[in-house]
């Protein structure tokens, strides 16, 4: 049995895609995973499966969610380890008296290599900041999320990849969470 975190991007999101927690539980209950649980209101969803493959529990939850609530929700899961190496190799949290309330992850739907920084062109929106890792970006804004066109939709655009992006403090609880 795995246990896979499905990061739901845009739901329950300025009244779109409203989804209820506890039917989004029942639902993948009903697909046959297990131990379902959820963290926020926002698509954090743990789960067991005997499915190894993440791309085909992402496959499969999002398929689910289009034919029983009609919603198209990019899915993407990741695993404990996806996690720790956000601890491990975020750049920022290097340097010292860092503000994590300005970190953010982009988790992305392929690996990237570290020259795919240049196709985000990040220079263009200084003084935000970006670094590449694997499956991660990792983002550090100077002023706020909400204040940037440094977003999901542009990351997605610039990669010709799925995104979704979760606050540090989200990531923290995520992974304290894999370790209960």
């Amino acid at each position: 049995m795995t246990t896979h975190l499905a990061l739901l991007r845009g739901i329950n999101v300025s009244g779109h895609n409203m989804m209820k927690m506890e039917a989004l539980k029942t639902m993948l209950e009903n697909i046959g995973f297990q131990n379902v649980r959820t963290y926020l209101q926002s698509g954090n969803v743990f789960i067991d499966s005997d499915e190894e493959s993440a791309s085909k529990v992402g496959f499969m939850i999002k398929q689910e969610i289009f034919k029983v609530f009609g919603h198209e929700v990019p899915t993407i899961v990741i695993t404990k380890e996806d996690l720790e190496l956000c601890f491990k190799n975020s750049p920022f949290l290097k340097e010292k008296e860092i503000d994590t309330k300005k970190l953010y992850v982009a988790f992305v739907s392929v690996a990237l290599k570290s020259e795919n920084i240049n196709d985000l062109k990040i220079s263009q929106f200084k003084p935000d900041e970006a670094s590449i890792d694997g499956n991660r970006v990792f983002i550090k804004y100077a002023v706020g999320a909400g204040k940037t066109r440094f977003d999901q939709k542009y990351i997605e655009k610039k990669l010709n990849v799925t995104a979704t992006i979760r606050n540090w403090n989200t990531v923290t609880n995520l992974l304290n969470m894999f370790n209960e």
